[in-house]
């Protein structure tokens, strides 16, 4: 006899955690549990990883900069010896990418993308593919997703916008000897001038995850290892006009967004043999931020936090009182001997929960402690600040100009346009958030005993300077090492090959652009720092 197997849940809204500035997530040393940002991150989701969000990032197109670029990754921790399954997308489940452009913590645009497959293998074989694979439409592939991508503006209004058929997992470079080529034709264009590509992509995220060794062996000694080296993902990337994203499709008026991905499932009627997709879509998966729902939300309360929405996040005052008394700095103080910030932790709250703005609504009724316009919906024209709603997710100022020379650590180091305003791919987070936890965001000076950070200050692979800006798929761990092992011979290393040159160009070179910005003078960082030179005891300037 079968029964349903739920998948999800529809417990109580949890407040996120601005805590996303603690670091990595579970899995510790070994490489093979290892999980970062919301990899394998809450008890449910970890058994199904075909809809586990991974990470969000949200940026000005480098190269584009009318338009923004939002990528979503799935299916972390994915190696190109994965066979003979390898890495699908659900055909049972919605992808999407979410923008609240008023700050209410719902979406009013929504990205989303669906699956149908297309298995030619039946019952002759399998292989996966049965010979080198130069097109997608080649004979050999023999197991084939297409994907259509739909648009509501917040009333359940879903309208086709695209379709296209994605491009396979990363097999090898015997059997996908041109990726670069696979990639292109996985490429759409959107209406309105926009693009997106759906497929595999090398990992972005780039971290030492041996941080649950007692914050990296206890004397800073275990870092320096990019854990994710080697490993691929299933990746959206969406290019929209700045104008379709903004609240009433006026970034003048209107510059910043909020962003978060999710993932809605069907339940599963299990019979011997079979799993049979019934009932109604249930949210399985959730991310804005990265690092929040894996080292900040108790496991208790990680299966009910994929559920919500956003506008739920400020309604549980026992999460509350985690994020504004966080547990990591008291352990960073007590391993490194750095103070730990007093609580309550405000200048945490306006970064992750509210955006940073000098009128933000803060959760005790405070003045915000960062006073600075960044990247709030409240510095919206158009907004009703009413409505507003503190609520977890990666929050963007459209209309800050691309920086020419990235900062890897964003604020915090002097350039607005990275984390925590959006996230780029080369924005290094997991420094940003050490330096965030230890009162950075509060004194405008990064901690030197905290500098290095987990010694991990750039992806292993260098991202495209053009769309989907994502890098290739990497060739996997293996391929990985044995390229480090051998960077002082003549063996060659076979790695996926892209006929688009501009991949040997980071991401984030183009020159800066001029838009109207929000931003309260040079950056809150900046005036802290010039403030405390002129004098400790008067107030920072605000513009």
């Amino acid at each position: 006899m079968s029964r349903p197997l739920r998948r999800g849940t529809r417990a109580a809204g949890i407040l996120l955690g601005v805590g996303v500035i603690a670091l990595g997530t579970v899995g510790g040393p070994a490489l093979q549990t290892a999980g970062a940002s919301s990899h394998r991150e809450a008890p449910l989701v970890a058994a199904d990883p075909t809809v586990d969000n991974t990470d969000v990032y949200s940026f000005v197109s480098p190269d584009k900069p009318d338009t923004v670029t939002i990528v979503a990754n799935w299916f972390g921790l994915q190696e190109p010896n994965g066979g003979p399954n390898f890495y699908p997308w659900a055909t049972d489940a919605n992808y999407d990418i979410n923008i609240d452009n008023d700050g209410n913590g719902k979406p009013d645009i929504t990205y989303r993308v669906t699956f149908a497959t297309e298995d030619r293998r039946a019952g002759s074989t399998f292989l996966y593919n049965n010979g080198p694979v130069t097109a997608l439409n080649d004979e050999n592939l023999l197991f084939r997703q297409n994907y259509t991508v739909s648009v509501s503006h917040g009333a359940n209004d879903w309208r086709p916008i695209a379709q296209g058929q994605a491009a396979p997992s990363f097999t090898g470079t015997a059997s996908m000897p041109d990726y670069g080529q696979l990639r292109k034709q996985a490429t759409a264009n959107l209406p309105g001038g926009g693009s997106v590509y759906v497929g595999a992509a090398e990992d972005p995220f780039f971290l030492d995850l041996r941080v649950f060794d007692l914050l990296y062996g206890g004397d800073l000694s275990e870092v320096g290892t990019d854990t994710l080296a080697g490993y691929n993902v299933n990746t959206v990337v969406l290019q929209v006009p700045k104008r379709d994203l903004a609240l009433r499709n006026d970034p003048a008026r209107n510059p910043v967004i909020g962003v978060w991905s999710d993932t809605e499932r069907r339940s599963m009627q299990l019979s011997p043999g079979a799993a049979t997709s019934v009932g109604e879509f249930v949210q399985v998966s959730r991310l804005g931020n990265p690092l929040v729902n894996e080292v900040v939300v108790p496991v208790a309360l990680k299966d009910a936090f994929n559920s919500l929405s956003p506008s739920k996040d400020a309604t549980i005052p026992d999460v509350v009182r985690r994020v504004t008394d966080p547990e990591l700095p008291k352990l960073i103080e007590a391993l490194y001997k750095v103070p730990a910030p007093a609580a309550p932790r405000n200048d945490l709250v306006e970064i992750f929960l509210t955006g940073i703005a000098k009128k933000a609504p803060t959760l005790d009724g405070s003045t915000p402690p960062i006073q600075a316009d960044l990247n709030s919906q409240i510095l919206n024209a158009d907004v009703q600040a009413a409505a507003f709603q503190p609520s977890e997710m990666l929050r963007l100022n459209m209309s800050v100009p691309v920086t020419a020379q990235p900062n890897r650590l964003g604020v915090i180091g002097g350039d607005l346009q990275g984390f925590p305003n959006g996230r780029r791919l080369s924005d290094d987070v997991v420094d940003i958030a050490l330096q965030a936890m230890v009162g950075a965001a509060q004194t405008g000076k990064p901690v030197d005993a905290l500098a290095a950070g987990d010694a991990v200050d750039a992806n292993d692979t260098s991202f495209s300077s053009s769309f989907p800006y994502v890098a290739l798929p990497s060739p996997g761990k293996t391929m990985v090492q044995a390229k480090a092992t051998n960077a002082t011979t003549n063996v060659a290393v076979t790695a996926p090959q892209d006929t688009d040159d501009s991949t040997s160009t980071v991401l984030l070179v183009a020159a800066g652009v001029g838009v109207g910005a929000v931003v309260a003078g040079a950056g809150w960082l900046l005036i802290r720092r010039r403030a405390r030179r002129a004098s400790a005891s008067t107030p920072p300037p605000s513009s």
